[in-house]
């Protein structure tokens, strides 16, 4: 069983769309969690994270959780959805070092490696975002089966 964790920053956008993203792709070998690296414990996605993900057929039940050492050392991969977020986590966790890659990174995309974060923008800016989300899982699932 391989662990997946995917980090931003309030773990209400980002990470709680890809956790939901992966998590319907119904892989047996894979469990998906997310966090955020200053998120409040214990709040909602935004409303546009899930109504996007509702538009989506993407079932979710997400309640926001801080990175902890725990959530890292439960994980055999850590997704980031910007550089900073990695190396945030590099620096507070040094342990994670080995396990941690942007999630651009990790697919072998160059150039820019932060997806966009759609925090307090439109229900379209959302829907982008969930968009390139889907590209880049997919392109993570052909790479965890290649392994």
């Amino acid at each position: 069983m391989r662990h997946i964790l995917f980090v931003c920053t309030g773990n209400t956008c980002r990470s709680p769309m890809a956790e939901a993203i992966l998590k319907n792709k119904k892989l047996t070998d894979v469990e998906v969690k997310s966090a955020g690296i200053y998120a409040a414990n214990g709040s909602e996605a935004s409303t546009h994270a899930k109504q996007v993900l509702d538009d989506n057929q993407v079932p979710h039940n997400h309640r926001s959780q801080m990175l902890t050492a725990e959530a890292v050392q439960w994980a055999d991969l850590i997704l980031t959805m910007t550089s900073s977020h990695k190396f945030a986590i590099q620096q507070q966790l040094p342990q994670a070092v080995m396990k941690v890659f942007t999630l651009k990174e990790y697919i072998g995309e160059t150039g820019n490696q932060d997806v966009v974060d759609p925090y307090g923008g439109s229900l379209a800016m959302y829907e982008e975002t969930y968009r390139e989300l889907e590209k880049l899982i997919d392109k993570a699932i052909e790479k965890f089966k290649s392994q």
